[in-house]
């Protein structure tokens, strides 16, 4: 079995993969200073090492990928493959330097493309909000980087004293009649607002109507008041490992 691992900077997707496909899934809060052997206990509670033949590991945490080395060697005796210069993807890769891209993003373009055809727009909520841009040439083309939804709630609830954190819900109408209706308001069409904006712009550069699917840990919380946003694929970026590791293999 294949074991797909998304590192970001808040969580970890976790993917298990078998000859039906995604077979087990996990998502694990994210730990700079965790350890191979750490994880090795924590994984060693959600499945079975020995029935991992391999891991295909995106990360944008660079001081991790060397404790999911040495996890790949010791615990599960299985192959890694680190997503990154030198892999094959099978989409070229239109950036000034290419090497400046978060692996994450390129998996997410690389199953959009399978998926969905090109072009094509990924919208993926995590730390940050990423808009990743597949041409009509089937070309990755760059896109957008935007402060995510859980850190700006952050930085407001940090810097206003008044204000309390809120449950990340959707309000009863949009104008709020209590600060946590206006709150969880400004979060759920604030949010929406900017995805349409953006994917809109993206479109007029594109020249084309590109599909725009949606993916990332509150995804579904925004993707239902966007009015460009037509699919939520949840395991798109466990996908992308998937395609990439049988590219390699």
């Amino acid at each position: 079995m294949l074991l797909a691992v998304d590192v970001g900077n808040t969580q970890t997707a976790l993917g298990l993969y078998g000859g039906g496909g995604l077979t087990e899934h996990w998502r694990l809060a994210t730990e700079r200073s965790t350890t191979a052997d750490e994880l090795g206990v924590l994984l060693g509670g959600l499945l079975d090492f020995d029935a991992v033949e391999g891991i295909c590991l995106a990360s944008t945490v660079p001081v991790l990928i060397r404790e999911w080395q040495e996890l790949a060697r010791k615990w599960a005796d299985a192959p890694l493959l680190v997503v990154g210069p030198g892999v094959k993807t099978g989409i070229p890769i239109r950036y000034d330097d290419p090497r400046e891209v978060g692996p994450d993003r390129i998996v997410n373009a690389v199953a959009a493309k399978e998926r969905y055809g090109a072009p094509v727009i990924v919208v993926d909520f995590g730390t940050s909000t990423n808009f990743d841009v597949v041409s009509p040439e089937g070309e990755y083309v760059g896109g957008v980087l935007a402060p995510g939804i859980e850190i700006s709630m952050d930085a407001l609830f940090a810097r206003a004293a008044r204000l309390v954190k809120v449950d990340y819900a959707v309000p009863p109408a949009v104008i709020g009649k209590t600060t946590v209706g206006g709150l969880q308001s400004g979060l759920v069409y604030g949010f929406a607002g900017q995805v349409d904006g953006i994917v809109g712009r993206i479109r007029e550069e594109l020249g084309a109507e590109a599909r725009a699917v949606a993916t990332g840990g509150l995804a579904d919380l925004v993707a239902p008041h966007s009015r460009t946003i037509e699919k939520v694929d949840p395991f798109l970026t466990l996908d992308g490992l998937r395609m990439v590791w049988e590219l390699n293999e």
